[in-house]
């Protein structure tokens, strides 16, 4: 069945997955499941609902929700209605909230529930013309999505001819969502992406999947990133039922309550799950400690290519042993995990993609909808350090500085009012400067080694790309998060955020006296150990790569706080500011 438009996707459910469980929220720990039925009448009826409202094609409506079936319903009912989806965050700044708001031109917006009316609602009330409010939650004084869907069924007959027409006529190349991008400089920016794309994007990657209608995937990852997104869209494509987490907090359970089959996530979720598997090898004693290490190093020997038969033999026993009883902890099935939205360690794939948690890395961005690139499973087209094979029907080359170009049907209309920064963005012939820095691995991989914007000089006029470093920091148990720096400089150091956890329990067991962590960081047996984890990672390094004179520090880096963006990746124009004192004094005198 031909899938053109998103709503597509509810007659191919009708047709080939009628299923009591293609999606599924959390409410107060008991799951509440909607049938393929559920979903399509509910999408339906907030379409007849948006057409009596007055809503007219092209209008906009902003989501700010947390992830839940009804999100689903609302978006699927915009489409039918030929109107455009503008999901937003729930953690973005109240100044964010002020220029996307009114920049977006939304007639009407929904708010998950009475923390997002506390948030939003002020903010509303400085804005000239807000859009009127709408709740998914029921919140007293609010009509909701249930109140929405009664008067959908009331206005059915007057409506359906409208819909059925919208379903055989949209055009692909409408207009379907604006995605506010929350990047790491400056003002968020409106990247409006067509049906055609996404529906080009989510098929592309559903056909190299080996997960299909028997499976459940969990979703935790914010439904308003595209990246989340067209992973949903891909599960519904392939009949996945989709479970939605109820926070962060309960990641672990949920898995293991639904027998999950995978998830998506980014790089920064995986990354504390291994230094957890990690911890919990340290507080094992005598031969369980030893099988548990053995097990640990063991799987840094996987090949995705084939592994050796001698590996094979003792693979099956740290299975037997460890990597079992991992996946026990998590509803014990093997999983498809796929990450993106930054560089991962090679040594976390490896290590979950041993336990048959299997991670496969993707790379894009919100301007391509965001896909252009993905290892793939099913025809086992995977290289673990790249981002896979580009996309079929998308083309990529690398400039001559390095950049990576993209052109193809995935790329977006462009920036919503803002026609001379999409000219910026996207070249005359087409192709999308991605601002990422790569290069192919094996004439097919892509692997991306920096982003263009980051990398800074010395001054003595080397090139130093901070995310390959910071990288390789990372793979520290002593260091959380940190930040290349000395653009300009004689040499790099870094701020190092380190891993506390890991810290504390080194620190007690060299019997050091500290009350907190401030104190901690400025113990000299601390700094020598942190100190030492670095030089060991500067003999990876080229001479003028290597960090000197490091400096500790204990603020968590958050989106919350400014210091990450919404997926996670250092806001380094923010940091830098934040910690000028501190680097000032690094390079105070010769490093």
């Amino acid at each position: 069945m031909e899938v053109t438009r998103t709503f597509d996707i509810l007659a191919r459910l009708k047709a080939l997955y009628p299923k009591d469980d293609i999606l599924a929220g959390k409410k107060d720990g008991k799951w509440i499941t909607y049938s393929t039925d559920d979903y399509i009448e509910f999408s339906h009826h907030l379409a007849y609902a948006f057409l009596e409202m007055g809503l007219q094609p092209g209008d906009k409506v902003i989501t700010a929700s947390h992830n839940c079936p009804q999100w689903n319903f609302i978006d699927m009912g915009l489409s039918l209605a030929g109107l455009i989806h503008v999901p937003i965050y729930t953690t973005l700044s109240h100044e964010d909230y002020l220029h996307i708001i009114p920049h977006s031109d939304a007639k009407v917006i929904f708010l998950g529930g009475d923390s997002m009316v506390r948030k939003i609602v002020p903010v509303l009330k400085e804005i000239e013309n807000p859009p009127t409010v709408y709740t998914i939650d029921p919140v007293a004084g609010y009509q909701n999505v249930m109140d929405l869907k009664e008067i959908g069924i009331t206005q059915q007959s007057k409506w359906e001819a409208q819909v059925a027409h919208n379903k055989e006529h949209l055009d692909p190349e409408t207009v379907s969502t604006i995605i506010y991008t929350s990047g790491t400089t400056g003002l968020p920016k409106g990247v409006m992406l067509s049906h055609r794309a996404l529906v080009f994007v989510f098929i592309g990657t559903a056909v190299q999947q080996v997960i299909d209608h028997r499976h459940k995937m969990l979703s935790f990852l914010p439904l308003c990133h595209i990246y989340e997104r067209s992973m949903n869209y891909e599960f519904q494509y392939l009949g996945t039922s989709t479970y939605y987490a109820e926070n962060l907090g309960t990641i672990s359970t949920d898995l293991h309550d639904i027998k999950a089959d995978g998830f998506c996530s980014v790089p920064r979720v995986l990354e504390m799950m291994f230094h957890k598997l990690e911890a919990a090898g340290k507080d094992l004693h005598g031969i369980s400690k030893k099988i548990y290490s053995w097990a640990f190093k063991l799987a840094q020997r996987f090949r995705y290519e084939g592994n050796p038969f001698f590996y094979t033999i003792q693979h099956y026993f740290a299975d037997k042993l460890v990597y079992s009883k991992w996946r026990e902890k998590l509803g014990g099935n093997q999983m498809l995990v796929v990450t993106g939205g930054s560089s991962i360690q090679p040594r976390i794939i490896r290590l979950f993609s041993a336990a048959k948690l299997y991670i496969y890395e993707g790379y894009g961005m919100t301007e391509a909808a965001p896909v252009i690139a993905v290892n793939n499973p099913k025809d086992r087209i995977v290289k673990i350090g790249t981002v896979g094979k580009v996309m079929d029907g998308a083309e990529v080359k690398i400039a001559e500085d390095g950049e990576i170009l993209a052109r193809g049907p995935l790329l977006m209309t462009g920036y919503y009012k803002d026609p001379e920064y999409t000219k910026q963005v996207i070249d005359e012939e087409g192709w999308l400067h991605t601002g990422d820095v790569g290069e192919f691995v094996d004439t097919i991989f892509l692997k991306i080694t920096d982003r263009k914007k980051e990398i800074f000089k010395l001054s003595a006029g080397k090139y130093i790309a901070p995310q390959v470093i910071e990288n390789k920091l990372k793979e520290s148990s002593y260091i959380e998060n940190v930040m290349v720096v000395g653009e300009n400089q004689k040499v790099p150091s870094a701020i190092i955020i380190p891993n506390f956890v890991q810290v504390r329990v080194w620190a007690n067991g060299q019997k050091l006296s500290y009350t907190n962590d401030n104190e901690l960081i400025a113990l000299p047996e601390v700094i020598r150990l942190i100190n030492k984890e670095v030089e060991k990672i500067n003999q990876q390094l080229a001479l003028h790569e290597q960090i000197r004179k490091p400096r500790l520090a204990i603020d968590d880096w958050s989106p919350q706080n400014g210091f990450l963006s919404q997926t996670l990746k250092l806001k380094r124009s923010v940091l830098t500011k934040y910690y000028a004192n501190l680097i000032q004094e690094i390079y105070k005198s010769e490093v």
